[in-house]
């Protein structure tokens, strides 16, 4: 304890004698001018700004001051709280920028819950339903991995109380989006300060500090000079990386003419700051080409921009140089001054949670790892954060830690902000198939989830259908107390379609219309935690059907009539799920299956047992850019009458491609499917990625267990070029099967 009490005196000793870059400069007024680094905003373009800083290391210029907007205030916030130049160059070009800025969370770490939303439906528009009105999200991607990134990085700063006590110190521009005038931020939190300056509109969501609603400062300021000079600057070198106004050619679309606008607003400031520099000031505009502010999968090129456009006007930068001992004594007082923001980080005392219910906040509490008492550990706690975000119900999830000073430990506030467009969210997706020989369908689906009807945690679900199928299903779900994973849930699902028969050589015989409705209460248990792999259920199930046939050939071999049947009984079912993604998976597995035995009546007469046993799996493994999908389905039933239609079927695009949907069924089902794809160096603007790959099917249906045989399986394929588009995964195939047919198919949807 003597020894840890002597090294603090010792560290603040030399700290003190070791003169602050704001004394250092004062001391040298007379001698050298303060200096100010302006660096503007521009996205991904933002990156050429540390190609300047590594060239402004190089000339020896030492910097007084830093003021930046947007992507310039991270990068200069982050150089002003004691990173160096290459230590900035190598974090940035580390970091997984796409996967930053990716809206979703790895979907191995969702419940089911959410997976299974995420599998039902790929939607075309998503939005909530809050106060009497529909509203969109405020941002179209999430903030929150970019914020995790910039309070690793500032954790040494999370003490101080103004932003002149960094190693250089700064200020941040952002807009009050209230008012539209600029805000200066000269204290806080820093991490926070930097998000706000760059809340891109319709990108991410505006940032509360202060009671204010702050977003992107470039709409107001770019390039902030009239900033530095308040902060006392005589000269200023500023940085212009913003993007330039586009052509015409880019105008001919919605997005293009608002992007161009948004340009145009930014350009005007810019240019209005530019016309208050003087002879003595700087002015770096690299000449980055043709690279956007959308780019920052390619940080390695516009730092290596920047950096040479630098040292090309070295003799400029000249007169802002000082010779070595003095630039070493600058580096050294911003290393002391770094060096004393970095405190050792405590033992973690009180755990809080902000923005939440009490209630809520203790069902949320237990799936942290990080406890009261435990060091701080960034990642777990990192890792801890991301659990809460996999909900989707919070826009904003943050922390800060907070000293006290009796017992030395910090204080961990989890600061959570709930969807401001939540908590009834309503997802409409749609699905369609065409052979172009006249046989298609089309459904339109809409899904709606209410989240946390009451402080356990309870959600209500809803899907409806329209089109070949018309659908309804309804589930209400409630877990059994806040410290229980265990829970209950009971659903009502009905639906009416129309199905056809065929004879074994693919002729249709009859067209029958079929309904049903079920209701069921089930207990389940999470496997996983909070569900992450999957779950398990047991309940009771009651369905009542009629299947009624409308068109009938005179070669279907039975008298077709309407047929009514009833069951009641039990069922069991395990869901696991841990595909990357629902869209053309890359690794993973998802398996599922379900047992349900009971009681069947049908038209009113005696009862007789039935069984029923469905199950299905993917896996899912790549090797680069190469990926095989292995696939299949086992199902059985008792019979029961043809008319009412068998109860399993094949048929259609990767479920015995070539053959009509349906058009092979019975109560006995055997399938398999072996598909490749390999996605494609190539990107479209509406898709996540493109494909082109094949598949290898086999498979059957029998009515009678007696009739099954492999040597009955049937063959079919596909070669297929796909797209995981925004409205879901998009198919155009060969399909081909030697009792089927051969032809064109058009697929948009899950196989």
């Amino acid at each position: 304890m003597r020894s840890r009490s002597i090294l603090l005196i010792l560290t603040t000793v030399a700290t003190l004698l070791v003169p602050l870059p704001s004394a250092a400069q004062g001391s040298n007024a007379g001698e050298r001018p303060r200096v100010a680094l302006v660096l503007s905003g521009g996205g991904a373009r933002g990156f050429a700004h540390v190609g300047v800083l590594k060239a402004l290391e190089a000339a020896r210029v030492p910097v007084d001051m830093i003021v930046g907007t947007s992507m310039g205030a991270i990068i200069g916030g982050l150089y002003a709280s004691g990173m160096k130049a290459d230590d900035l160059e190598r974090e940035i070009v580390e970091v997984d920028w796409g996967g930053l800025f990716n809206s979703r969370e790895p979907r191995q770490l969702l419940s089911q819950r959410r997976k299974e939303e995420d599998f039902e439906l790929s939607p075309v528009l998503l939005l909530g339903f809050r106060d009497g009105e529909f509203q969109l999200p405020t941002g179209a991607v999430s903030s929150r991995s970019l914020e995790m990134l910039l309070r690793r990085y500032t954790l040494s700063t999370r003490h101080l109380e103004s932003f002149d006590q960094l190693p250089t110190p700064f200020r941040a521009v952002a807009t009050d989006m209230e008012t539209g005038l600029a805000v200066v931020m000269d204290r806080g939190d820093l991490a926070a300060a930097l998000r706000a300056s760059m809340s891109v509109p319709g990108v991410f969501s505006p940032l509360s500090i202060d009671d204010r609603i702050l977003g992107d400062g470039g709409l107001v300021n770019n390039l902030p000079v009239d900033v530095a000079r308040a902060m006392g600057a005589e000269v200023i070198i500023a940085v212009n990386i913003g993007t330039p106004l586009a052509g015409r050619d880019t105008l001919d679309t919605v997005l293009g003419v608002t992007t161009q606008m948004v340009n145009i607003l930014t350009e005007q400031n810019v240019q209005a700051s530019i016309a208050t520099l003087t002879p003595k000031d700087l002015l770096l505009a690299p000449p980055l080409g043709k690279l956007t502010s959308s780019d920052f999968d390619k940080a390695v090129e516009l730092v290596k921009m920047g950096n040479e456009y630098a040292r090309t006007v070295s003799e400029a930068l000249a007169r802002f140089a000082v010779d070595e001992p003095r630039y070493a004594g600058w580096v050294k007082s911003r290393s002391a001054q770094a060096l004393a923001n970095a405190d050792r980080v405590g033992r973690i005392g009180a755990i809080r949670f902000e923005g939440v219910s009490e209630e809520r906040a203790a069902r949320l509490a237990r799936a942290l790892d990080t406890e009261p008492g435990q060091r701080l550990d960034v990642p777990r706690l990192e890792a801890d954060l991301q659990k809460l975000s996999v909900s989707g119900d919070y826009e904003r999830i943050d922390y800060t830690l907070s000293r006290r000073e009796d017992n030395g430990t910090e204080d961990l506030t989890i600061k959570l902000r709930e969807n401001a467009w939540g908590p009834n969210y309503l997802r409409v997706g749609l699905d369609l198939r065409t052979d172009f020989q006249g046989e298609g369908a089309f459904n339109l689906r809409i899904s709606h989830n209410r989240h946390w009807l009451n402080e356990s945690g309870a959600e209500w679900r809803n899907r409806v259908q329209l089109g070949e199928t018309v659908g309804l299903y309804s589930e209400i779900y409630q877990p059994l107390g806040v410290n229980s994973e265990r829970f209950a849930a009971a659903y009502v699902d009905t639906s009416i379609n129309k199905v056809e028969l065929f004879s074994d050589e693919g002729d249709a015989l009859a067209l029958v219309q079929r309904q049903g409705i079920k209701v069921g209460a089930d207990l389940g248990w999470p496997i996983g935690l909070r569900g992450t792999i999957g779950e398990a259920r047991l309940g009771v199930v009651a369905s009542a059907h009629r299947a009624k046939p409308e068109l009938i050939s005179s070669a279907l071999p039975v008298t077709a009539q309407t047929v009514r049947w009833t069951e009641r009984g039990l069922r069991a079912a395990v869901m696991a799920d841990q595909l990357d993604f629902a869209n053309f998976p890359s690794r993973g597995y998802r398996g599922q299956a379900e047992l349900s035995w009971g009681r069947r009546q049908v038209d009113g007469g005696e009862t007789s047992d039935f069984t029923r046993l469905e199950s299905s799996f993917t896996a899912v493994k790549s090797w680069g850019v190469h990926t095989f999908n292995v696939g299949g389905r086992m199902a059985y039933t008792n019979q029961i009458p043809l008319a009412a239609i068998d109860e399993y079927s094949l048929g259609g695009f990767q479920n015995l491609s070539g053959y009509r949907t349906a058009q092979v069924a019975g109560n006995y089902l055997l399938f398999g499917r072996l598909t490749y794809y390999q996605r494609l160096p190539y990107s479209v603007g509406v898709a996540r990625a493109l494909f082109v790959g094949g598949s290898l099917e086999a498979g059957n249906a029998w009515t009678e267990r007696s009739d099954i045989t492999l040597r009955q399986l049937r063959g079919a394929g596909s070669l297929f070029v796909g797209a995981d588009t925004g409205i879901g995964p998009l198919y155009l195939s060969i399909v081909s099967a030697p009792k089927g047919y051969t032809g064109l198919y058009l697929f948009l949807g899950r196989p």
